[in-house]
């Protein structure tokens, strides 16, 4: 008689083998479904033959142009379709019996080469001189290139120009511009090969931002951008009132008869409140409850800076862990920065291609030297100790107790690791009140992720969870706890440790592209003087 564990084991190898007969059935299934779809397009001579290239299609009736660029682009040889898009150039040949047109419509880096026979439906309106900037729409038949630069090209039966484009007034009619120009007209610039390019990049990220936290169990939480509070403690906010609304002149404005100041509780809101610099205290109170969350949403801060690297509007990632410590944080931000370089690296290999070339030469080496290997890990201690050794002279001083600037965090990923450095454990003095103070009383459990060109490109800490030293930092921040009552109850009721950090999205962009300034890392740039568009 077999014993209980050798039923257990008889049983188990039998429930594995119907999961795996289950399985081969459903792949069979599909397998069937996919060619009765064949069968069927090709019974009713349909010009686009699989489900898949149908999804393609789905809402506008084209191919986009990146499928006919890539791997795959064969299996259009000989089929009938329509694209759309706007163009790049043209030129007519054979004393103007044929044209060639460059098409773009904005889904790859590349053109689509289109030849428009003087005989083609639609001829008499390209010769008329529609050059670039103008949209098209073009059906024909696709057939292989002869040259090497793609795959296959299009012999157009039909053209229609949908838009027109007057050349002689057209801003990005010239050839090379600067891209402070292209600022000035954000409008037209996602169709530079540039700012589409970073357009498509930006995009890249932010997919493999929301994959990365979803496959490990994060839940997405959408925090809010009117907030009462400073989450920084900095000050540096955008009020928000409607005491404005309607009135002719400041002395109209209700105020407080004993200081003059605004009376807020005429406010539509009661109080003084702003447009967020954070959502990270809102995300730890979905962490205290969800246990592992990410916020990824605008961010504002009201600094008069004017350098390449600030931004008055600007997207932040911020994930939130419960039970979770600074070497888990570490962790976590080290594990998100190489997925989405990897990703990147994978999924726009023309964008990167270009920038590589055209923008920061080594870029992609300096991308994969972030794969490479594990981040150097040492204590803000450590890092003053090993500036002060290198005898370089910097624009600010090296003291133990003051910030570090972007000059010494450049210098100690590009010349002392040359490599990405996470440091840990900062003067509790310049950093913010809900850090955990760490043991020596000085410190606290902080950490800035640093990568080469960039310097700082994620801030994050373990968060106080202890309510009486909460209590106490944000006495010594001068804030008034009675607006932070609703983040002590965290400490109040069912307290835990937790940890998380926030990543400048534009930072993240600024990173991988190698593109200089950061109002060229965000479709419609706000900074001081400028919210244009």
């Amino acid at each position: 008689m077999a014993s209980q564990d050798d039923l257990k084991k008889e049983r188990d190898e039998a429930v594995k083998r119907a999961d795996t007969l289950q399985e081969e059935k459903k792949q069979l299934e599909d397998k069937v479904s996919q060619l009765q779809r064949l069968l069927n397009s090709q019974t009713l001579n349909l010009e686009i033959p699989s489900a898949q290239e149908a999804e393609r299609t789905k809402y506008s009736g084209r191919i986009p142009v990146k499928f006919l660029l890539r791997a795959g682009a064969e299996d259009y040889i000989d089929k009938t379709i329509t694209v759309a898009g706007w163009v790049k150039s043209l030129r007519l040949q054979g004393g103007g019996r044929f044209a060639f047109i460059e098409l773009n419509d904005g889904s790859a880096f590349g053109n689509l080469q289109i030849i428009v026979g003087a005989d083609c439906d639609g001829f008499a309106s390209i010769e008329k001189g529609v050059g670039t900037g103008a949209s098209v729409l073009a059906k024909g038949l696709v057939v292989k290139s002869p040259g090497s630069k793609q795959l296959v090209e299009l012999q157009a039966r039909q053209v229609e120009v949908l838009g027109p484009c007057d050349l002689a007034k057209y801003p990005l009619a010239k050839g090379k511009l600067e891209m402070e120009f292209l600022r000035s007209v954000a409008h037209l610039r996602p169709r530079t090969n540039t700012i589409g390019a970073v357009a498509r990049v930006r995009n890249a990220l932010s997919f493999a931002t929301h994959k990365f936290y979803n496959d490990r169990g994060f839940y997405y939480v959408h925090t809010p951008l009117i907030t009462a509070s400073d989450c920084e403690g900095a000050g540096e906010m955008f009020a928000i009132t409607t005491l404005l609304n309607g009135i002719k002149g400041l002395k109209d404005v209700p105020r407080i008869a004993e200081t003059d100041k605004p009376d807020y509780s005429k406010d539509f809101f009661g109080r003084p409140t702003y447009l967020t610099v954070s959502g990270q205290l809102n995300g730890e109170i979905y962490a205290c409850a969800l246990s592992k969350i990410y916020t990824f949403g605008p961010t504002f801060r009201a600094e008069n800076s004017h350098t390449t690297r600030h931004l008055a509007e600007f997207w932040m990632i911020e994930p939130e862990i419960a039970f979770a410590d600074l070497k888990d944080n570490m962790d976590i931000a080290e594990a998100y920065l190489k997925y989405t370089i990897q990703y990147l690296l994978d999924n726009c290999p023309e964008e990167m291609e270009f920038f590589n070339k055209w923008v920061e030469k080594g870029l992609i080496d300096r991308l994969k030297n972030v794969l490479a290997a594990p981040f150097q890990r040492i204590t803000y201690t450590e890092a003053i100790d090993l500036l002060l050794a290198s005898k370089q002279t910097f624009n600010t001083p090296v003291k133990w107790g003051l910030d570090l600037q972007s000059e010494h965090e450049r210098y100690i990923t590009e010349q002392i690791f040359k490599k990405p450095t996470i440091i840990t454990d900062y003067p509790k003095e310049f950093k913010s009140f809900y850090m955990r103070l760490n043991e020596d009383g000085k410190t606290v459990a902080a950490m800035d992720v640093l990568v080469p060109k960039i310097g700082e490109i994620i801030g994050g800490s373990q968060r106080e969870e202890r309510l009486d030293v909460l209590e106490k930092r944000l006495e010594e921040s001068h804030l008034d706890k009675a607006n932070y009552s609703w983040y002590l109850d965290l400490r109040r009721f069912g307290s835990v440790p937790h940890s998380g950090f926030g990543l400048g999205f534009e930072r993240l962009v600024l990173f991988a592209t190698g593109v200089e300034n950061i109002r060229d890392a965000i479709p419609f740039p706000r900074y001081p003087g400028h919210a244009d568009f």
